[in-house]
């Protein structure tokens, strides 16, 4: 092999913190359930807690964290905020994780 091939890439501090986030984000149940749900179809918060059985406000709190990272985003209509994907490789690494958990 050449030295090239052999040279070891270091990470940068804002890779690795993005890095450490997501997975982050991926570390908490609801936080999974969310982003589950919503990479089946777009939601806003009452949907989205009717359906998991959560409080609102917990929905909420968990959109913003997600939101801050970047891996969902929302659409307004009226007043009504509805919440998709905003990060598709994140879905695959969470979908693999599931597949993985699954797979007997």
């Amino acid at each position: 092999m050449s030295d090239q091939q052999n040279k070891y890439e270091h990470l940068d501090e804002e890779t690795l913190f993005i890095v450490s986030q997501t997975f982050k984000a991926l570390s908490d149940p609801t936080r999974i359930r969310i982003l589950h749900l919503l990479g089946e179809r777009e939601c806003n918060v009452s949907e989205i807690a009717e359906e998991l059985s959560l409080m609102q406000s917990t929905v909420s709190h968990q959109l913003r964290f997600l939101k801050n990272l970047r891996l969902v985003k929302f659409r307004r209509a009226g007043t009504t905020l509805f919440y998709s994907i905003d990060d598709e490789h994140v879905m695959t690494l969470l979908h693999q994780s599931i597949h993985h958990a699954r797979h007997d």
